[in-house]
């Protein structure tokens, strides 16, 4: 079975290899046939603390590494260069 993978925002990286990615997702409401977003924060791995907040990344389903965590980083997208 293939491992889900998940595009989201990092919301936060205080603690110690872990952060938080916050993950949208848009599907039409079945009675109102209207546009709706949901949001889901989840804990992901950060082996070497390179993502900071406001970084879009991957994150890929893994084994649970504790009790909230259960995904890990897999890509982060480039920063763009300020100028």
């Amino acid at each position: 079975m293939p491992k889900r993978m998940l595009w989201g925002v990092v919301t936060s990286d205080k603690q110690n290899k872990t952060v938080t990615v916050e993950v949208e997702r848009r599907f039409t409401h079945p009675l109102f046939k209207k546009t709706v977003r949901r949001t889901k924060k989840y804990h992901a791995h950060d082996e070497k603390n390179e993502c900071k907040v406001g970084d879009r990344v991957w994150i890929e389903e893994t084994r649970p590494m504790s009790r909230t965590k259960t995904w890990i980083v897999k890509e982060i997208e480039p920063r763009k260069a300020a100028g």
